[in-house]
């Protein structure tokens, strides 16, 4: 996942530097990323729930079978069916969303477009599933996803090759992966060389 973020960065440089000005104003250029630093950067936050939006770690739910035959949308699903999830759809829906495939991270602050977290209750927005099949890992992994990009972003200036493009073709299977990989150079950015050595 850290990888869809850095590409989307990347690919939208105005947005890198907000990220970047986040981190400079709670961290300052002296210190590394700490864990306490983590609930307040909520800049960071909204890019990463874009990203998770457009690229959700799994395609597709886990497999849900009713107990019960119902209707559901208008559909008999019948009691027993087998049912998937294409959450990578529902998520760039234009029904739910506006503009689905624009990088816009301010949908995600202050609850502007409503309120998306990872607990899967706003059934627009289900990164990680929903109820008794959420993920298990969901608290580690939004921990060390943040804490990961946090810790590039302040410590380094990214940039693309010279001539190279970010494309964000992907390849679908247990989980969504980037067809081809994303090469950044980075860029000391902290005020101390001895920072980078501990």
């Amino acid at each position: 996942m850290s990888e869809w973020v850095m590409a989307r960065l990347l690919k939208h440089l105005e947005i890198m530097r907000k990220v970047t000005e986040e981190l400079t104003e709670i961290m300052g250029l002296d210190n590394l990323v700490e864990e306490s630093h983590l609930p307040k950067l909520h800049y960071l936050e909204a890019v990463i729930k874009k990203a998770l939006r457009l690229h959700p770690p799994g395609p597709f739910l886990l497999l849900h079978t009713p107990s019960e035959s119902s209707i559901i949308g208008g559909y008999h699903v019948p009691k027993g069916s087998s049912i998937f999830l294409h959450i990578w759809a529902i998520q760039r829906d234009p029904k739910y969303w506006d503009n689905p495939l624009e990088f816009k991270p301010e949908r995600f602050l202050n609850n502007a477009y409503g309120r998306f977290d990872y607990s899967g209750n706003n059934f627009k927005y289900l990164p990680f599933g929903s109820g008794r099949r959420i993920c298990a890992g969901l608290a580690l992994g939004e921990r060390t996803l943040k804490y990961i990009l946090a810790s590039l972003l302040h410590s380094y200036e990214w940039k693309l090759p010279q001539g190279s493009e970010i494309e964000f073709s992907d390849t679908f299977g247990v989980v969504t992966k980037k067809k081809n990989p994303t090469v950044a150079i980075p860029t000391p950015r902290l005020s101390k060389s001895e920072l980078y050595i501990e």
